[in-house]
């Protein structure tokens, strides 16, 4: 049960058959984790360590200072005795139960009575938009609202540690728009540590607080999305967050940016927003450009990496950005670290 500052600290070694996973984790309550990687690089299988449901070789997991698994110590509590929530992409809903019935499941196998846990489970069911859907079966839902279900009923139990396996993934666009709307506000309101599996980097970094980035059952990275966007350690990195990714404010299709400066984005409506800028329709010039573009400013090269046939330059300025030329461009520019360019988006 969440109850004060919830902290996860695991040191994982596991494995299932010959992969091996080998994983150090420190999160703090509120902060949103997202666990990125390919297929493959054991992201679901960290989860289910954690969850309980697979062993580690070695290793320790512990809740708000309480052991969850230590093989060298011989502890390990079972899976249905953590305080632990997973929430899977496929819902796993019990298919002969209630909409009703399905979310109270876990409150009635924790000992809570019927009829006090049908009343919480519809308190739930109103708190994620389902309240007149009660007396259905899972099979008659959309996706939609299956993964709404599925969100309850871990919640409603209030576990301490939140596990989220691509919740998203198996959702159509329009219904993964409006669910994420409905997890970020939920998850804003959760106290416990929170885990987040996707294969998403846009989901990721517009969630996220730090990204752990997995290959191969190892942390190839781990830290903020500004962090991880501008210094990738390996080409999978580089493609998987090649984006520019700023939070501000927006009022008359001005952007006001958290980390300083603006953008001019038309149709960008009014309030919180996140804008997406790739690399490579960021252009990069030695002189002011000539015209009246609406995104101009000045900053300094700090940075460039060979890509391919591509060059990425980590640009400072106010906001500072990721650019994405060829080598033919470097050299017209005559571009080189610590050169004053101007930026134009």
């Amino acid at each position: 049960m969440v109850g004060g500052v919830v902290t996860l600290e695991a040191r994982i070694r596991a494995g299932v058959g010959a992969f091996e996973i080998d994983v150090e984790l420190a999160v703090a309550a509120g902060e949103l984790v997202a666990v990125l990687g390919p297929n493959g690089a054991g992201k679901t299988s960290l989860l289910r360590v954690l969850a309980g449901l697979i062993p580690l070789r070695a290793g320790r997991v512990a809740l708000d200072g309480a052991v969850l698994e230590d093989p060298a110590e011989g502890i390990r509590v079972a899976s249905e005795r953590r305080p632990v929530g997973l929430v899977f992409q496929d819902y796993l809903l019990f298919p002969h139960l209630s909409v009703l019935e399905n979310v109270a499941f876990g409150l009635r196998a924790r000992g809570m009575a019927r009829p006090a846990a049908i009343a919480e489970a519809g308190r739930w069911l109103d708190r994620v938009g389902l309240p007149a859907e009660g007396d259905r079966k899972p099979a008659s839902l959309s996706g939609g609202q299956a993964q709404r279900v599925a969100l309850a009923r871990v919640l409603a139990g209030n576990p301490a540690l939140l596990l989220l396996d691509e919740p998203m993934a198996a959702l159509d666009a329009s219904a993964k728009a409006e669910f994420r709307r409905d997890l970020r506000r939920h998850l804003e309101s959760f106290r416990g540590v929170r885990l987040l599996v996707t294969h998403d980097p846009l989901e990721a970094m517009a969630m996220a607080d730090r990204l752990v980035v997995l290959e191969n059952g190892r942390v190839l990275q781990f830290g903020t999305p500004a962090d991880v966007t501008q210094h990738p350690r390996s080409r999978y990195v580089a493609d998987l967050v090649g984006v520019n990714l700023f939070r501000g404010r927006a009022s008359n299709d001005l952007i006001t940016l958290a980390e300083g400066g603006s953008l001019t984005a038309p149709g960008a409506g009014d309030g919180d927003v996140f804008a997406v800028v790739h690399p490579r329709t960021v252009a990069l010039y030695r002189t002011r450009p000539d015209g009246t573009p609406r995104n101009v400013w000045e900053g300094r090269a700090v940075d460039l990496d060979l890509q391919g046939d591509r060059v990425r330059v980590q640009v400072a300025g106010s906001p500072a950005i990721v650019a994405e030329i060829t080598p033919a461009a470097v050299r017209e520019l005559g571009l080189d670290r610590g050169e004053r360019v101007w930026i134009s988006v």
